[in-house]
């Protein structure tokens, strides 16, 4: 594509990120955005009819997931280079991308840094690969003599349960506000439902409010999730109260409790190797409420079920620039509780 005008379609639900992408790629001279596209379907059929070079795809899709969606598309447009942009992390999901012929995977947390580079790689025949994905060996990736290597390879099996290795996924997310917050939020329930993973959101009654109705702007059947036991929402209030004593979490209930909790979540799953996906605001509750103390014993507790328990959690910080300055050393032994820190 070198010399030329590359000409790209931008394909997202979420129509804020949508513009984002739009804009940052419009801004290069060498590049012209030519569609746009809200769901699944509708981005095959202007696939087919514009014909782009590039086509920046969103994974969680109305209609048509952005993984279905590719595989039509590189039937139809078998020249058409893919970037695909999303907020799941997960290596899954990223080994489904690349098997399609993709080029690139960005998770959405980075787009901020990373998608100039991305579609850089992308146009040049590279390939690239978000540092969003931790759990990937990305050593050559990008490098032009070493083209993905790794995502050539035959995905193996998952491992059956007895022989299965306990992932530690403790993760925690830095929002600069309540709508980035959401949208994280919103993808990551979003990706475990479709996976047939059940899910627990321990949130704010606003939080839990927007969560709901951006779960319902995506095609998401919440009702169904509930009646079958998929989507559990809890206020986050109510559930500190059932472990909280003198200000301080105690152990024994907090383990207890969310023990039998993740036990019986895990029942409803639907996939054989399924996990349960937890995402909540306890610690940001209580470090908002000006109880660090409590705040970090919560989340070294959180992190002991994600050691032993089949479990992927999620914790979400709206957190300013100046909170986090002048509160610093709560902010690192938070971070220093998690399997992997995304920052704002």
């Amino acid at each position: 594509m070198e010399g030329s005008i590359v000409r790209v379609l931008v394909v997202d639900d979420y129509e804020p990120f949508r513009r984002f992408v739009a804009s940052t790629v419009g801004q290069r001279p060498d590049m012209r955005v030519v569609g746009e596209a809200s769901d699944g379907l509708e981005a095959v059929h202007k696939a087919e009819e514009l014909k782009p070079d590039l086509i920046v795809l969103d994974i969680g899709l109305p209609t048509l997931n952005g993984i279905e969606a590719a595989r039509r598309i590189r039937k139809s447009c078998p020249e058409c280079k893919i970037l695909f942009m999303s907020q799941a992390s997960s290596v899954d999901v990223a080994q489904a991308a690349f098997s399609l012929g993709a080029m690139g995977y960005v998770v959405k947390a980075y787009a901020g840094s990373e998608l100039v580079a991305a579609v850089e790689s992308v146009c040049q025949g590279r390939m690239f690969v978000s540092k969003g994905l931790s759990g990937l060996d990305r050593t050559g990736a990008t490098d032009p003599q070493a083209p993905g290597h790794f995502f050539q390879q035959e995905v193996p099996p998952p491992p059956v349960p007895d022989q299965a290795k306990v992932q530690h996924c403790h993760e925690v997310h830095f929002y600069s506000d309540d709508t980035a917050f959401l949208l994280g939020l919103t993808g990551f329930v979003e990706t475990a439902l479709d996976a047939g993973n059940p899910v627990i959101a321990i949130a704010t009654e606003p939080h839990r409010k927007g969560l709901l109705e951006a779960l319902m702007a995506r095609g998401i059947d919440v009702a169904a999730a509930m009646e079958h036991g998929l989507y559990i929402s809890l206020d986050v209030y109510e559930a500190l109260s059932t472990f909280m004593v003198d200000d301080l979490p105690d152990s024994v209930r907090f383990l207890k409790i969310f023990g039998d909790l993740l036990s019986s979540s895990a029942r409803a799953a639907k996939g054989k190797h399924a996990r349960v996906a937890a995402c909540g605001e306890f610690a940001p509750t209580l470090w908002a409420q000006g109880n660090a103390d409590a705040a970090i014993q919560v989340e070294h507790l959180t992190d002991e079920i994600a050691k032993t328990g089949n479990v992927d959690i999620l914790c979400g910080y709206v957190l300013n620039s100046l909170q986090r300055d002048q509160e610093s050393q709560v902010y690192e032994r938070i971070c220093t509780e998690h399997s992997a820190v995304f920052p704002q």
